[in-house]
């Protein structure tokens, strides 16, 4: 075991994420059988900013925009996603959640949210509160980070 604080979170993130991606692929189950992590970001992601594009959630998670026109195409068969027609610009197709997407998503959200009180339970609301801001700092930070690194553009 190292005491360089830097190695420790790099060490407790990873696994931390691990075991979110674990949990977000049961979380896209519980939505629909036939979905896999990412399926569940992406109606998450369309549930907050709705009317969003295709090419802006491929952008936002990383992805290319023909892996997201897939997962699209497989989320509006499978009745959860639906894209309209943009009458200001024909190319864009702006996405929502239908009823169905949207009951769904919210069921899978509340089991995901009560396996987070339950887990967290015994900590107090001072140090949920504190790990809340070191959290939304260190997404600030890498945000930052990852900007000044990109450079000029």
């Amino acid at each position: 075991m190292t005491d360089d604080p830097v190695l420790r979170v790099e060490r407790e993130l990873g696994l931390f994420l691990r075991r979110a991606r674990a949990a977000s692929a049961g979380l896209a189950r519980t939505v629909h059988p036939d979905l896999d992590a990412s399926a569940y970001l992406l109606l998450a992601a369309v549930a907050r900013t709705p009317g969003t594009r295709a090419s802006d959630l491929a952008d936002l998670l990383g992805v290319g925009r023909g892996t997201m026109s897939r997962q699209v195409t497989r989320l509006e068969r499978l009745g959860l996603l639906t894209r309209s027609a943009d009458p200001r610009d024909s190319r864009s197709q702006p996405l929502t959640l239908t009823e169905e997407g949207a009951r769904r998503l919210a069921h899978a959200r509340t089991g995901r949210q009560q396996y987070l009180r339950d887990s967290l339970v015994a900590w107090p609301a001072e140090e949920l509160t504190h790990l809340a801001d070191l959290l939304a700092r260190l997404n600030d930070d890498l945000v930052q980070d990852g900007e000044r690194s990109a450079g000029p553009g």
